[in-house]
């Protein structure tokens, strides 16, 4: 075995047993910690199969970004784990279920028959100058650029649905709202009035020893 198999094993089993202690742990804090390192661990195993740019973007965009975000909301929520820990065992059996049903599938489909070095064969050792971002940005926006262009549409989607399920509108007599409409609309004899009125003449101060006279 060589040095870079061995990191490639041991990098597997830290994701594997990250994405375990993930799911059966009981603090959510913590949770979160152990698929920090989870996602930590992908991204060295993706690096050691020659895929450089997605184990930086796995390492920025959901470490130091995604996950240091839920990790805060995490801790500044209040959980109750009580409530939580109700119905644990009432769906266990429904759990047990579709986590082997999901474990077939993927055996299914990412089994040694469709994924082995038998099927697929030793990957391919490029050199040194070889840019796995060209490679990836060439595939993405030729190939597969239907998908790219409705993976983005679905995300936008969710982004819009997400602020229309969590707007709440307050009342006008709580808070102003603009009509965007209603100020395009405006013209500019309706910006400014002029109004004639007589001049105001004040009377001099007087200075403070006159009053007292």
């Amino acid at each position: 075995m060589t040095f870079e198999l061995f990191i490639f094993y041991l990098l597997a089993a830290i994701a594997s047993i990250s994405g375990v202690m993930m799911i059966t742990i009981k603090d959510p804090v913590k949770a979160a910690l152990w698929l920090v390192l989870a996602f930590i661990a992908t991204a060295g195993v993706w690096i050691t199969a020659q895929a450089e740019f997605l184990g930086l973007v796995l390492i920025l965009v959901y470490v130091g970004a995604v996950m240091v975000l839920f990790l805060f909301v995490v801790m500044m929520l209040d959980i109750n784990l009580a409530i939580l820990k109700e119905g644990f065992t009432q769906y266990l059996p429904i759990g047990t279920m579709v986590v082997l049903a999901i474990s077939a599938m993927m055996y299914l489909v990412l089994g040694p028959e469709r994924f082995g070095l038998e099927a697929t064969g030793a990957p391919v050792v490029h050199s040194a100058d070889y840019s796995n971002t060209k490679a990836i940005g060439i595939q993405l926006y030729t190939f597969h650029v239907y998908a790219f262009i409705l993976a983005a549409v679905l995300l936008l989607i969710g982004i819009v649905a997400a602020i229309a399920l969590t707007l709440r509108r307050r009342p006008t007599t709580e808070v102003r709202y603009q009509n965007i409409d209603k100020q395009v609309k405006t013209q500019a004899s309706e910006r400014l009035k002029m109004i004639k009125m007589t001049p105001v003449i004040e009377e001099p101060i007087k200075p403070k020893e006159e009053e007292e006279k």
